[in-house]
């Protein structure tokens, strides 16, 4: 389709409209004989109907077209045009020739990219920034990249480079979060909902547990047995952030006082029957989560939880 004539400034030459969308040619192209030009999108649907010129309905194909005379080229980009959005405000009447350089970087363009300044720092069209949410922006990119991942790995061994790659890539965007989070309070509130999400995730995966002995818990474990759990939770999929701090709240040394002590354990056992347990995959241990725990006393639980390992007694 040509350009409306009613966008350009002064009379337009009638050799310089389109026979077919009588409009101001665009991209425009000739046929081989008659030498009738048209725009390159009209006559290529056109013949897509009948094989034959529009004005003389002389045989033509789509591979006989060629390009219009320069001097037809230069009348056209001599040609005053108002901007693609004079209906969003922009005023500016430019040479046809300049038209596309000019929307491309117009104030008045919706579908400008511009920089998110909320946090993400992603470029996206102008009119979609009322209802970007960089949240779930960053949160779609990181998910597009694992989504990548996972297929790659049901791929042959010659995509394992590729497949590298792509976790570098996770791995930079999740660098570049970090240093987003400390240099912009905004950041800070978006890593910080996305790794509650990945918390939340996380516990809704894991099996529901029931403790039978409460007496079998192991208060000091070794480090052979804290180590052991720990790959445990990483296997099962346990957000990195929170790994090394659950472990760590698995020794008495940093439980609430609720639980500090072997006095304090039996005083508050009939209390632990309303602990919300999820068990850790293949072992005789459980997470007590501060996020599905609410209902609990304060000294009975700790951000992000507990880790409760147990000699027996786990269903």
């Amino acid at each position: 389709m040509g350009y409306e004539v009613v966008r350009f400034e002064g009379d337009v030459d009638e050799e310089l409209i389109c026979p077919i969308c009588s409009g101001v040619l665009e991209e425009p192209l000739q046929a081989p004989q008659c030498e009738h030009a048209f725009c390159a999108g009209c006559i290529h649907e056109w013949l897509t109907r009948q094989p034959t010129c529009p004005v003389d309905r002389s045989p033509i194909t789509s591979n006989q077209l060629k390009q219009v005379p320069r001097i037809l080229r230069n009348l056209l980009s001599r040609l005053h045009i108002k901007c693609d959005n004079a209906s969003y405000g922009c005023m500016a009447v430019i040479k046809l020739d300049l038209l596309q350089s000019h929307v491309q970087e117009c104030e008045h363009n919706p579908k400008k990219p511009v920089h998110c300044e909320q946090g993400c720092g992603l470029i996206i069209p102008k009119d979609e920034l009322k209802d970007h949410n960089c949240t779930r922006e960053l949160r779609n990119i990181v998910m597009q990249l694992q989504q990548k991942m996972q297929e790659m790995q049901s791929e042959n061994a010659e995509q394992k480079l590729a497949l590298n790659e792509q976790k570098r890539e996770i791995q930079l965007l999740k660098e570049y979060m970090r240093s987003m989070r400390v240099s912009n309070p905004r950041m800070r509130e978006i890593q910080a909902t996305m790794e509650n999400e990945d918390v939340i995730r996380w516990v809704g995966s894991l099996q529901a547990a029931r403790v039978t002995r409460w007496g079998g818990m192991i208060s000091t474990p070794d480090a052979v047995l804290q180590a052991v759990i720990k790959r445990a939770l990483i296997d099962s999929g346990c957000p990195t952030h929170i790994v090394n701090e659950l472990m760590e709240n698995a020794h008495e040394r940093r439980w609430p006082t609720g639980l500090s002590t072997l006095e304090t354990r039996q005083l508050n056992r009939r209390q632990y029957e309303n602990y919300i347990t999820k068990r850790i995959p293949g072992k005789q241990a459980v997470v007590v989560m501060a996020c599905e725990n609410q209902h609990m006393p304060e000294d009975l639980i700790m951000e992000p939880g507990l880790v409760m390992i147990f000699a027996h007694g786990v269903e």
